[in-house]
């Protein structure tokens, strides 16, 4: 490996991807740094992630962004977690939300007390024992202190982006305009020198992220590092993308809805409605799907639908060499959980913490590839979850989906909830115990039994304890004022203006 210093850090493309990458990187070491970021106002970006997860909030500590400033920046809204309705089976909904469901004890979660009490007829829904749950379907929400509520954001994905550019641009990153025609290497170790763009401009650097979305200019075109397809278990390789005019108060979650050949997101924005459908081309034709989709979206059309390509996978290194690829360029999940813009911002975490400032070393490289990799499965596993774990036998797109084979880390983890009601979460997993559970329970999956602990408790004593949590949760969410009420008052959007980011 090469080491040479890392002083210049180019960023190829702009988007969500390369404006968090620049941002972060300007505010967090723009010191010790020059960062250029090279985009073209010619090429558009996807741009349609409007939905995130809690860990965006981490983030934005890291950053001292002001969180009423950024929602009303982006036209923002709150999120306690998704509607997966007719995912089970048509006209079945479940909620899948952030925070905790219920207690645990030492030896087993409440999933264990929640079963028991079932067999004895006196639990409530799973969900009425978290109350993020119960707020979403109250349409409830505020900032409580103290983390009392567990939340993310709804967001427009390119006022996003130019409100990271305005952070990245105060701390000293610079945008270059332009398209980029050549990725120049260094003959002998391979490495990127440079990118040459279509004016004749050379951009040189020491570190390259490679934000170029589905293309992977640098990542797959230059560097050749190929690709890892995930095709065989999330059949979905299309997605068409509207925005509607809003016709109701903004609801505190995402919707996504089950249809014949894939399924549909519904996101409210505090100024308009994302939607859009993701399907598999095997199924649907793009015809079928945009008739579909348009027949059921809620409001006033406001753009012409897009369609948008892509192949479920990851590249087989995200780090090579001296080019870091993020975001798209990286690989793809579809949006099912919101985690798109999650992976930008545990590429840029792990960048940050391994950063190369005396030069490239392979340890660093392996490592950060490792650890992405590991990441990506473990998603991978919990959306593949979804599709296969149903009850649908309406369409051959679902009877494919229950039928197929499923990669053995989740079969296992699907048989342990099945046989003995047990989840397990490994260190820097997203997605914990409590999320796992309210999925499979909400597609269907039953444990067969509950751990022998529970039977410690008296009747009466588990009636009680099922009791006072659902009580104490019903008088926090009661004490809650309507979402958009909150928004009114605490980041209501101001017409025609943007405002300042950071503190």
């Amino acid at each position: 490996m090469e080491r040479t210093k890392i002083h210049r850090v180019v960023i190829a493309g702009g988007g969500t991807a390369g404006w968090m990458a620049a941002a972060s990187l300007a505010k967090l070491l723009g010191k010790t740094l020059d960062i250029t970021l090279v985009e073209s106002d010619e090429i558009g970006t996807v741009g349609v992630g409007e939905a995130t997860i809690p860990t965006l909030l981490t983030l934005h500590e890291l950053l001292k962004i002001k969180e009423q400033d950024f929602v009303r920046a982006v036209q923002g809204t709150f999120k306690l977690g998704i509607s997966f309705e007719s995912w089970r089976d048509v006209g079945e909904d479940y909620i899948h939300s952030f925070g905790w469901t219920g207690k645990d004890s030492w030896a087993a979660g409440f999933q264990h007390f929640w079963l028991k009490g079932r067999t004895m007829g006196i639990s409530r829904p799973f969900g009425e024992y978290c109350k993020e749950w119960a707020a979403a379907r109250q349409d409830r929400f505020a900032v409580l202190p103290n983390g009392g509520l567990n939340y993310a954001y709804h967001l427009d994905a390119s006022l996003y982006a130019g409100f990271l550019r305005r952070m990245a641009e105060e701390h000293g990153a610079v945008r270059q305009e332009g398209r980029i025609e050549t990725v120049e290497q260094d003959p002998e170790s391979g490495f990127v020198t440079a990118l040459r763009l279509q004016s004749g401009e050379r951009v040189e650097g020491d570190l390259f992220i490679d934000c170029t979305g589905f293309r992977g200019l640098l990542i797959e075109r230059a560097l050749d590092v190929g690709y890892e397809d995930f095709g065989d278990w999330l059949p979905c390789d299309s997605a068409i993308a509207v925005q509607t005019e809003s016709v109701e108060p903004p609801k505190p979650y995402t919707r996504s809805i089950a249809r014949e050949a894939g399924w549909q997101w519904r996101i409210p924005l505090q100024h308009r409605v994302g939607n859009g459908v993701v399907f598999s081309s095997r199924h649907w034709s793009d015809d079928e799907a945009r008739a579909r989709l348009l027949a059921s979206v809620q409001g006033r059309v406001l753009t012409e639908p897009r369609v948008i390509r892509f192949r479920a996978g990851q590249r087989q290194e995200h780090w090579n060499r001296n080019c870091v690829a993020m975001g798209l360029a990286s690989g793809f999940i579809e949006p099912l959980e919101s985690t798109s813009i999650h992976l930008i911002q545990r590429s840029i975490i792990r960048l940050l913490q391994m950063f190369p400032y005396d030069g490239i070393r392979e340890p660093d490289i392996a490592e950060f590839n490792n650890q992405m990799r590991f990441e990506i499965d473990n998603v991978r596993d919990f959306i593949v979850l979804h599709y296969h774990v149903t009850n649908r036998t309406d369409t051959a797109f679902w009877r494919e989906c229950r039928d197929m084979e499923i990669p053995d880390s989740l079969r296992h983890r699907i048989e342990l909830f099945r046989q003995a009601g047990r989840v397990f979460k490994v260190p820097t997993e997203l997605f914990g115990e409590n999320s796992w559970i309210q999925v499979m329970l909400g597609q269907g999956l039953t444990p067969e039994q509950y751990h022998p602990i529970v039977n410690m408790m008296s009747d009466e004593e588990l009636e009680r304890f099922l009791t006072g949590i659902h009580g104490s949760v019903e008088q926090l969410v009661g004490q809650l004022p309507a979402h958009q009420r909150f928004i009114d008052h605490y980041c209501k959007a101001h017409p025609g203006g943007l405002t300042r980011h950071a503190r």
